[in-house]
């Protein structure tokens, strides 16, 4: 352990290449355009940023189908331009940390190439998991397992004299073909791609899938009537199965031998790991496993007091279990923006909505940024470390009326249009109001269309304007810095409303009390209280209203 451990209470900002800041006019954002839009992050006052994968790839999957993984697809720059980054970056004070894929590979990548050129049972194939088909022709899939894009995981090949043949598993798209992580083949490429990355500087890993890649012995069928994505299970053969751990052991002691002695030099590994309950995502972070790992429940918490107090109670406890900081998250490039979520009528129980169209209901608007600004209030505040998604300091909502023909998240077409997919919550960032694509890039093209409404929400229409979300943003993640909230520890406050949240954070800096009033009656505010900071735009300071948090100096 260093001294610092910077990871601990780090706040961390996704950014979505594509859709970030495009340098060249293509309508694809780039790696140049990242660097040039750096000081952004730098006046924001996050710790480090995160980048999702910009790596060789056909984009089947934006990214996620990885043809090479020691190389930039031209489509974002170089190896250069990447160094360049990292390079401006740290000139900021801010770390980078990467997107690692390791349950699959593209269909494009050199191995799985060579896996269709060789016979059943080769070294080939053995790097990826083909079975034979069910059925007394072979021609059925070898069990039962679904797509996460919708249909069946097993897609047959034809062999090399033309018959045909075995079947591989994609947990995800066909291009998308899994790794054997029984074979020590794969092992070893995966540590040595991190290696690559580490010898170029990076500060950390996020891991795509990192419940994912160990499936049970002998592959069995699985229950159809389980919901994998959201709650994945020891009870799922295809995820979080035991082995995962072994992995990440191996990986762990590979990132530590990058920490300098004596310095906060920490390297990084942070999971998604789409896991329930808490205690069973809590193994991902035992002392000599992973850094992080997303608290996905946390996202999926409805707004509303009794909800949002379990969940973070039951989170801070298991975290605290394992002598693990929790990891808080609202919004992120696979799910609706919280802007949106909360627009809508919160139910209790987790809720997880796939995407929404334009014949879907719509949200309230006005509501869902008038609660997002609030759950943010509430999760910076919070002990441990946090994840913000680009775009989300802007108050950007999903873009919710996006017509069939321009989406490209393969989700949407898998499902034949029956799940929207993510496409609402990647459209390009608006930095200046009133030229082409929002200053987005030089040109008017942007690889989505931008709604008209993210005109008036674009940076240079937020910079310097105390009532909005940006210098909220800008002003929760300061007072969080000075107050060193997230090395803090919480006590929950008797004596209010069951549905005011209603905590006291005290750290080595001082004591904060954050009252969440997620009621409908306003909550006066005793004579004299000392608000820092509010989530809405306001002088009274007698009462809390309808979805508002405040923080209060004790």
């Amino acid at each position: 352990m260093t001294i610092s451990a910077w990871w601990r209470d780090a706040v961390i900002y996704q950014i979505y290449p594509r859709s970030w800041a495009d340098a060249d006019g293509d309508g694809v954002g780039d790696l140049p355009g990242i660097t040039a839009r750096l000081p952004h992050l730098a006046a924001l006052g996050v710790d480090a940023v995160w980048l999702s994968p910009f790596y060789t790839s056909p984009q089947h999957d934006a990214g996620y189908d990885v043809a090479d993984y020691r190389d930039v697809d031209p489509l974002f720059g170089t190896l250069d331009d990447f160094d360049a980054m990292t390079a401006t970056a740290h000139d900021f004070g801010l770390r980078v940390v990467v997107d690692i894929v390791p349950n699959h590979s593209s269909d494009e990548h050199a191995w799985f190439r060579a896996a269709l050129a060789s016979p059943p049972g080769s070294p080939e194939r053995a790097r990826y998991l083909f079975r034979d088909g069910r059925g007394a022709a072979g021609d059925e899939p070898p069990n039962n397992w679904q797509s996460m894009f919708g249909g069946p995981a097993w897609t047959r090949v034809t062999e090399a004299d033309g018959s045909p043949g075995q079947w591989y598993l994609h947990l995800f798209d066909t291009t998308q073909p899994d790794f054997d992580w029984t074979n020590d083949e794969v092992r070893d490429e995966l540590e040595d791609v991190l290696r690559f990355w580490l010898d170029r500087g990076v500060d950390g890993f996020r891991i795509d899938v990192a419940h994912g890649l160990v499936k049970a012995e002998g592959l069995p069928d699985g229950d159809l009537d389980h919901d994998a994505n959201a709650d994945a299970t020891a009870l799922t053969p295809m995820w979080d199965q035991p082995g995962v751990h072994d992995i990440y052991r191996r990986w762990r002691k590979l990132a530590d031998s990058y920490a300098a002695e004596g310095q906060d030099a920490d390297r990084i590994l942070c999971a998604e790991a789409w896991v329930l309950p808490a205690e069973a995502l809590a193994r991902y972070v035992r002392e000599d496993e992973l850094h992080q790992s997303f608290n996905f429940e946390y996202l999926m918490t409805p707004w509303l007091a009794d909800d949002q107090r379990a969940t973070i109670t039951r989170s801070l406890a298991h975290a605290e279990a394992v002598g693990a900081p929790q990891t808080w998250v609202l919004s992120n490039h696979d799910v609706v923006r919280h802007a949106t979520r909360l627009g809508y009528r919160q139910q209790p129980g987790l809720q997880r909505i796939e995407g929404i169209g334009p014949d879907d209901p719509q949200p309230d608007t006005a509501l869902g940024l008038r609660r997002a600004r609030a759950a943010t209030a509430v999760m910076l505040a919070l002990p441990g470390s946090a994840y913000l998604f680009q775009g989300e300091e802007l108050g950007l909502p999903e873009a919710t009326r996006l017509p069939g023909e321009v989406r490209q998240d393969p989700t949407f077409a898998r499902t034949g249009g029956a799940s929207k997919g993510r496409d609402g919550c990647r459209v390009p960032v608006p930095w200046e109001d009133g030229v082409p694509s929002f200053g987005f890039g030089p040109a008017d093209a942007a690889w989505l269309p931008q709604p008209a409404e993210y005109g008036e929400l674009a940076v240079d229409r937020q910079i310097g304007r105390p009532d909005s979300t940006l210098m909220l943003y800008t002003e929760l993640l300061a007072l969080r810095k000075e107050l060193r909230l997230g090395r803090g520890t919480l006590t929950w406050l008797d004596g209010y409303p069951a549905d005011v949240l209603a905590f006291l954070v005290t750290s080595s800096e001082g004591s904060v009390t954050v009252l969440a009033n997620l009621g409908d009656v306003a909550l006066a505010l005793s004579d004299g209280a000392d608000v820092l900071a509010s989530s809405l735009s306001r002088h009274d300071s007698t009462f809390i209203a309808t979805d508002e948090t405040v923080w209060l100096r004790r």
